[in-house]
């Protein structure tokens, strides 16, 4: 029987990361994750429908809290130490992130120590942590006068995790070069006790080429290449799932992109592919910004008043282009074709999540809620795509043999 790699996935969200572990070829042995919509999601994917995880008995199937996991299952926790091929995930990205407030006091920046903790106390073999850019920038010292930056964030998390004996090695990656139809730049960290963590990134380079050729893919990947198969003109039907709404369908496959999203178990109806009910003047404005605005360059600034946008910017999207980086705010964006926001499967697709991969939970949320709760548009926006997922537990599988082969010839 050749050996069962095995991880925990932190932070674990709706499942990207998981997903992609889970077509390279990985164990899951369980995955911790706070909001109730994200891990319903994860659960009805990875748990119910792929029965992925070999879930301890010990710790309840449902969202958890890390620290509140550390704290009543810090025994059973200790009993698996060094026995965890990989801990996969990192903390939220939201204080961190260029494209919010960046604010240095959010709470959510200090999951990062329970982070650290988490991986003292199991101690595996790998870790895997991914993060936004501006994790890799510090923040500006208010006390100063000088408009100095704090240390950023990676260093910390480097350092903390050489002082627990790993060989750490981190760059930034646009996920746009591994088959993603979206330029998503990314702090991508890799540790290892044994070997060198360099070793991943070369066979992550090495390996994209022959990885995307067998999956039919070109390198870079377009939005019309993932979605054209979804537009609202294919004809639209009453939602599944939401009263009062219109959902989608699909029309023939128009790229080797939609045929692998559809290829396995995809449903006869797109999941989660609800158009939102614009207002007739929303309408008008979108189609005024599909006939006038440049494509894929945000409208924000004083050139909103040129076409009365009120919202604080938008981006017009380029059917020959990457998407930008999905954001957890689909009004962020405006369909390339038709006057419109992206649909959550349309993010899914953007995103690489599969068709059968099917997303729970609220469409959306506001209010105070936003910072509470974890709906659908959310959990695509915060997700790690899930093709390149794949590709990561391929090169950490090689970079384990090649560690092992080498510590034994040395």
């Amino acid at each position: 029987m050749p050996k069962k790699h095995t991880y925990i996935d932190l932070f674990a969200g709706c499942g990207g990361i998981s997903l992609g572990l889970f077509h390279a070829g990985w164990h899951g042995l369980f995955a911790i994750e706070k909001d109730k919509m994200a891990f319903g999601t994860l659960q009805k994917n990875l748990i119910i429908k792929k029965d992925h995880f070999n879930w301890p008995t010990w710790l309840p199937q449902t969202e958890h809290d890390i620290k509140e996991v550390m704290k009543n299952y810090h025994a059973e926790l200790e009993n698996i130490k060094g026995k965890v091929d990989l801990v996969v995930g990192g903390p939220p990205c939201q204080g961190f992130s260029m494209a919010g407030k960046r604010n240095e006091g959010d709470k959510r920046n200090k999951l990062i120590d329970a982070y650290v903790e988490f991986i003292k106390i199991v101690k595996p073999k790998m870790l895997f942590f991914e993060n936004v850019k501006g994790f890799t920038i510090g923040f500006k010292k208010e006390a100063t006068k000088e408009d100095t930056r704090g240390k950023a964030y990676s260093n910390y998390v480097t350092k903390a995790l050489k002082n627990l004996g790993y060989n750490v090695e981190a760059k930034i990656l646009d996920f746009s070069e591994y088959g993603i139809p979206q330029r998503r730049k990314r702090f991508i960290l890799v540790g290892v006790l044994e070997g060198d963590a360099k070793t991943f990134f070369s066979i992550l380079e090495q390996d994209k080429k022959v990885f995307l050729q067998k999956k039919g893919l070109k390198q870079k990947n377009t939005i019309k290449g993932a979605i054209s198969d979804l537009y609202q003109k294919n004809g639209d039907i009453k939602s599944p799932d939401s009263k009062n709404f219109l959902a989608g369908t699909y029309s023939r496959t128009k790229s080797n992109y939609q045929k692998l999203m559809r290829k396995e178990e995809a449903p006869k109806i797109p999941d989660s592919h609800r158009f939102t009910n614009h207002s007739d003047e929303t309408v008008a404005l979108f189609k005024l910004l599909l006939k006038k605005a440049d494509r894929n360059r945000r409208i924000d600034g004083d050139e909103r008043k040129k076409y009365g946008l009120k919202k604080r910017g938008m981006t017009v999207l380029g059917e020959n282009n990457s998407s930008p980086t999905l954001t957890t705010h689909p009004d962020d964006y405006l369909h390339y074709l038709e006057p419109r926001i992206l649909t959550v499967r349309e993010y899914a697709r953007i995103q690489s999540f599969p068709d059968w991969y099917e997303i729970t939970g609220k469409y959306t949320t506001g209010g105070k809620q936003r910072v509470k709760e974890v709906p659908r548009y959310t959990q695509l926006g915060n997700a790690i795509p899930p093709l390149f997922g794949e590709q990561v537990g391929l090169a950490l599988i090689k970079t384990s043999a090649y560690d092992k082969e080498h510590t034994i010839q040395n």
